[in-house]
Order: C-alpha cells, then sequence, then structure tokens
C-alpha cells in the first residue's frame, strides 16, 4: 500500500519538525489556504435574507466544490509524481502538512506546564487557544478536562483521520479529508447564520470520521494500561455524547487515565449540560494530563507501526 507509506513517512517528518513557524510566516498553511475559499465561498453564497432551503442548497454546492476541487488538484499532483521512492519522499512533504500530530501535542503541552505548577491563570490563556468554553469559568480539574478532550478529539480529527483516508486513497485522500473538516470547522456551526449553510460540511465531516474516530478509540485502548476498561467505557459511554464520533477517543482515553471527561460546560453565552463520559470516575488532574500526553505519544507509534505493516506487506 503506497498510500500507508507516504502516510508514514509524512507522520515521521511532522512529529519530527511540525510546521515551522518561519514556514507558516512565508507561505502560511493549507488549511489557511481553504480558509480564504471557504470564507469567500460564504460570503457570497450565505446570502441574508434567504430562505433556509435555498441557504442550505448553497452550502452544499459550497462545500462540494471546495472539497471536488482539493481532490482535482491532489489527483494532478498525485499523477504526475512518479512511482519511486523519490515519489513517495515528495508526496510525503506534500502530505506532511495536512497532520496536526506535534502541533496537538505542543498545543495540549502549554496547558500541562502552567497547571503543574500551579499556575491556573496561565493555564486558562493556553486552553482557551483550543477549546471554545469560557476559561474563565474553569477550575484546575475544568482546565484538565478541557485539554484532555481536546486531546482525545483532535487525535482523530488532526491525525488518525487523515493518516486513514491518506493510507486508502493517498494524497486525494488526505486533501479530501482536510478540505471537509476544515470546512466544518468554519461552517458547519449550530448558529443562525450556518445552521442551514453549514448543513452539508457537518453532516460530511460526521461520515468521513465515522470510521478513524472508533479507530482512534481502539488504538487509545489497545496502548492503554487497562484496555478492557478503556473498551467498556467506549462501548456504554461514546454514545452519550453530543458528537457521533467524538465520544469514542474521549470513552477510551477517560478509562485509559482513570477519570472523568465531558460533563457540563460553559460557553460564552450559554451552559451546555452534557452528561458525563467514566462519570463515576474522579475528575482529572496536572498529573492526569500529562499521563493524556504520554498515552497520545504511545497511541501515535501504535498508528505508525500499523502503516509500516500496511506498507511493508
Amino acid at each position: 500500500m503506497t498510500g500507508a507509506g507516504i502516510m508514514l513517512a509524512a507522520l515521521a517528518i511532522d512529529a519530527a519538525v511540525g510546521w515551522p513557524a518561519v514556514v507558516f510566516a512565508m507561505i502560511g498553511h493549507p488549511v489557511t489556504w481553504l480558509g480564504r475559499l471557504i470564507t469567500r465561498l460564504e460570503k457570497w453564497l450565505n446570502l441574508a435574507g434567504t430562505d433556509e432551503d435555498d441557504r442550505r442548497l448553497a452550502g452544499v454546492a459550497a462545500a462540494l466544490l471546495v472539497i471536488v476541487l482539493s481532490v482535482i488538484v491532489a489527483l494532478v499532483v498525485q499523477w504526475l509524481l512518479p512511482e519511486t521512492l523519490g515519489g513517495l519522499l515528495v508526496s510525503a512533504l506534500l502530505a506532511w502538512p495536512l497532520l496536526a500530530a506535534r502541533s496537538l501535542f505542543t498545543h495540549v503541552a502549554a496547558v500541562a506546564r502552567p497547571l503543574a505548577s500551579g499556575d491556573l491563570t496561565a493555564a486558562r490563556a493556553e486552553v482557551a487557544k483550543i477549546v471554545g468554553r469560557d476559561p474563565a469559568r474553569l477550575d484546575e480539574a475544568g482546565v484538565a478536562r478541557a485539554a484532555l478532550e481536546s486531546l482525545a478529539e483532535n487525535a482523530s480529527d488532526g491525525v488518525i483521520a487523515p493518516l486513514f483516508w491518506g493510507a486508502i486513497f493517498g494524497l486525494p485522500g488526505i486533501a479530501a479529508y482536510k478540505a471537509i473538516n476544515t470546512l466544518d470547522s468554519m461552517i458547519g456551526h449550530k448558529t443562525p447564520r450556518h445552521l442551514a449553510f453549514g448543513w452539508a460540511a457537518a453532516r460530511i465531516d460526521d461520515v468521513a470520521n465515522l470510521i478513524p474516530a472508533r479507530l482512534t478509540g481502539l488504538l487509545f485502548a489497545a496502548t492503554s494500561p487497562n484496555a478492557p476498561a478503556a473498551l467498556a467505557c467506549m462501548v456504554h459511554d461514546a454514545g452519550k455524547h453530543r458528537s457521533p464520533n467524538a465520544g469514542w477517543p474521549e470513552a477510551a482515553l477517560a478509562a485509559s487515565l482513570g477519570v472523568r471527561l465531558s460533563g457540563p460546560r460553559v460557553y460564552d453565552d450559554h451552559v451546555a449540560d452534557e452528561p458525563w463520559i467514566n462519570g463515576e470516575a474522579p475528575d482529572p488532574g496536572p498529573g492526569d494530563l500529562e499521563r493524556g500526553l504520554r498515552h497520545y505519544r504511545m497511541m501515535i507509534l501504535a498508528a505508525a507501526a500499523i502503516l509500516a505493516v500496511l506498507w511493508l506487506v
């Protein structure tokens, strides 16, 4: 499977260097390029005063345009590259920015460090960069819980899902997934402006993450010191999550660490009374967040091992 080899090499590059700030300053990032396209389409097509059906249809057109354009570009590039080791390495370099393994670790570690030293103010400031809830309302446990939930969910969205689709379909697969995920993050919201227009983006993202989210949960469970508990928690509690997919990696990570996640949380304009995942366990603390990061690294190594086996076989 050439796609598995490409993804393995891309993951190795991302784990080693991430997406350097100097590169971002020079050329930005593929997600920002997609973001500019989505912003323009949303401005042109999501017109105020139009009815819900028209907005929904416009959102379908916008989502399909972004996804198809991404796939066409990736298909052309893949067709032009030779089926040699050099071609594989170039493909890996092109896939590299579409992974976020190192970036996710860095952002969550930035929360863990001040939390471990007792600096709740700094920890709140860092966790506000990765979650949407009101950081001023978060105590120590709330900060740790928010960071662990972000770690679990984004391990699926930012790492395992792009690896999964890239391993199957090569550059077109990972490009399509990244387009889908970016669309969902930008317009797949239940706000008055985006509820109809972003409907297609949200539904497509749910389907694209259906298998990867469960695979991420299985990887967390497989690398857990308490795999049976992680598997049982996924079966019993994943469906409690408001998302059809995020509950799977969150439940596996929660049970692996022996903590509870999800639960009620405060956003800017409302309180979301969500049920607990692994609810009989205690709240997480700073040490649990550090253990979560170690577990995340083990899970990524397991994913890399699977890619290596697929490529070699």
